[in-house]
């Protein structure tokens, strides 16, 4: 049976990643060339955000704009908007359905468009009940999986044909909310600067930038496991699923955490290079490709788990990383010979402080 994978992905396993900038030995991917070179290929208005990047089957690039207050545009790169999303609207990932059509994780909702540059269409309401919607892709029978992204409850949802939404499963929070006080721990992300630690409390002065998303970019595999980054730990899930849908990998090892928790033996790879891990998309060989957000990094993860850092920014002379190409990169989709990902620029650890002049944009390298 043929497996279904995200547009970009799909179109990746059709070609390989004979990419020019990316090597492969027997081992995997290499970093890339060193003569590799990022091109800006779609910039939005000022005042618009993006994060989510996907592709049709011709390979053309779509993502949708964040707007305060208004209702937010979606665009065709090279042509403009193709659609709209009512306000209020904070769209994450999207990807093209089995029917051609175009789904956008929003606001706790999945909406749902045809693109049309002559007469953008609003989008409607496919389905609802996906606190913080944020990863999406579609499995083999056509059903849709969306992650819960900044809820940090890591719930992943299987949405059928019924259009209900069904909790199939959790990764693992940071912090269970089942027993009073909590259980776990907390990753923080920090910009720049000094960490000043008392000798009294031994603690660092310095709290901001708790990240508790667990369960953020989803894609499957050739065979149809599933693949979950996790942002907190710099992690790669691993979960077996049957062709009915059902959840094979062990779940329920810790009684702190709902029952449909995954265990830990079902993380694949977690590595400092992960920090910060957003979207993710497989080529047709089975490696993982990795927005590591906060190191404004890309990284690659095999079929056995190695990760190995493809690019990450040059260091200024201030040592800030933050100058691009990549500007907390979130999205990376595959097209043909290109690697494309949208960078957000939002200011957070090495994208701290996001540099006047920059700004969200999609890159490709090739």
């Amino acid at each position: 049976m043929r497996r279904t994978l995200l547009a970009a992905a799909t179109l990746a396993a059709a070609t390989g990643l004979a990419t020019t900038a990316i090597g492969h030995d027997d081992d995997g991917p290499r970093p890339l060339r060193p003569d590799a070179t990022w091109t800006t290929v779609f910039t939005p208005p000022a005042g618009v955000g993006i994060e989510g990047l996907t592709a049709d089957k011709r390979g053309v690039l779509y993502a949708p704009g964040r707007v305060t207050g208004a209702p937010c545009p979606v665009f065709k790169a090279g042509t403009g908007v193709v659609g709209t999303l009512p306000a209020p609207c904070n769209p994450a990932g999207l990807a093209f359905g089995p029917d051609g059509r175009l789904y956008i994780a929003d606001n706790g909702k999945i909406m749902v468009l045809r693109p049309n540059d002559r007469t953008p269409p609003t989008a409607e309401v496919y389905a609802e009940g996906v606190p913080g919607s944020n990863g999406v892709a579609w499995d083999e029978r056509g059903d849709l999986w969306v992650s819960d992204g900044g809820t940090g409850q890591g719930r992943v949802w299987r949405i059928g044909r019924d259009r209900v939404p069904v909790e199939a499963l959790r990764v693992q929070p940071m912090a269970s909310d089942a027993l009073p006080g909590g259980v776990g721990r907390d990753v923080r992300g920090l910009p720049p600067g000094t960490i000043t630690i008392t000798e009294t409390s031994r603690a660092a002065s310095n709290t901001l930038g708790s990240q508790a998303i667990v369960a953020n970019g989803l894609a499957f595999g050739r065979d149809g496991t599933l693949f979950i980054a996790d942002t907190a730990r710099g992690a790669i899930w691993r979960v077996f699923i049957d062709r009915r849908g059902r959840i094979l990998s062990k779940t329920g090892c810790d009684t702190t955490f709902a029952a449909n928790t995954l265990c830990l033996d079902n993380v694949l790879v977690q590595h400092p290079y992960l920090d910060g891990a957003d979207g993710i998309v497989l080529d047709g060989e089975g490696t993982i490709f990795v927005a590591a957000n906060e190191r404004n990094a890309m990284i690659a993860v095999t079929e056995k788990g190695r990760a190995v850092e493809l690019y990450r920014n040059a260091a200024g002379a201030d040592r800030l990383r933050n100058v691009g190409p990549l500007e907390f990169p979130t999205s990376p989709v595959l097209v043909g010979k290109r690697l494309c990902t949208t960078s957000s620029d939002t200011a957070r650890r090495d994208n701290f402080p996001a540099t006047p002049g920059q700004g969200p944009k999609i890159n490709c390298v090739s």
